[in-house]
């Protein structure tokens, strides 16, 4: 049970190895359905596990995986709760395109660097939302129909390009800039943001699928643990409500903020 399995595409991971990988892809379904946040458990996972080789490797499998899982959390989304597809498809089509700038901007600054910049956002993120119990909780546009079209189509061209740096916490990032710029109620931004993030998976997959960086064989028996942990975690977010939404953000907002500042300790000592 412990081999190594022969395909190249397990690269040469051992069934147990394999097994921990579905369990880590199912809990991540579950929580990217949610809020956002598969970056906590799934990818770390993979970067873990996976022997040797260049981290873009684990990147792409990760991506791989994530993408059956948002697909179907959005469809599971768009039966149970009311989506603006105008709004969505505009947004998820200027996050598609602007990857370019964030690919540019991985090769320009250090892993450190952006860490503390990702550590600030996450505070500007997670202090108000924790101040606040009331944001999120209900429905509150605060522009007009035009304004607030191009505050989230400049709002997804800003994630996307951070996006395309590989950084963590870009579905929670996309959820609180629909709760606490937009308006939405936290569930609406959730699912908002689950067909946004199909469109910054297939961006990240433009490149990574041609580059042949995908490890397939990891990355499909992922991808199906992926997709029910998903549906399931979209279901209980619909039925539980933007309540439940804001308490799952706030943990997985404290946990980047503990992984991120964990890794710049090590980094300077």
């Amino acid at each position: 049970m412990l081999d190594a399995l022969n395909w190249p595409g397990f690269a040469d991971l051992c069934l147990a190895g394999l097994l921990f990988f579905c369990g880590a892809a199912l809990l991540a379904g579950a929580v990217d359905a949610i809020v956002g946040g598969d970056g906590l458990n799934q990818l770390p996972v993979i970067l873990l596990l996976l022997p040797g080789g260049e981290v873009i490797y684990s990147l792409a499998t990760n991506k791989v995986a994530a993408i059956a899982g948002t697909a179907a959390a959005a469809r599971t989304y768009a039966k149970r709760t009311p989506i603006d597809w105008p709004a969505a498809l505009s947004m998820a089509i200027v996050v598609l395109l602007g990857s370019l700038g964030g690919a540019i901007l991985a090769g320009a600054l250090r892993s450190q660097s952006l860490s503390v910049v990702v550590l600030v956002a996450l505070g500007l993120v997670g202090v108000p939302t924790w101040r606040k119990p009331e944001l999120g909780s209900a429905d509150s546009p605060r522009f007009q129909r035009r304004a607030q079209l191009l505050v989230m189509l400049a709002g997804g061209a800003v994630i996307r390009f951070y996006d395309g740096v590989a950084g963590p916490g870009t579905g929670s990032f996309l959820t609180f800039l629909l709760v606490g710029l937009v308006g939405f109620a936290f569930v609406t931004a959730s699912a908002t943001a689950k067909v946004v993030n199909v469109a910054t998976n297939i961006g990240a997959l433009e490149f990574f699928v041609p580059a042949g960086k995908a490890l397939w064989g990891s990355a499909l028996v992922m991808a199906v643990s992926n997709i029910p942990g998903s549906v399931v975690g979209a279901m209980i977010a619909a039925k539980r409500g933007s309540g439940f939404v804001r308490r799952v953000f706030l943990t997985v907002v404290a946990g980047l903020v503990v992984s991120l500042g964990w890794k710049l300790a090590q980094a300077s000592s």
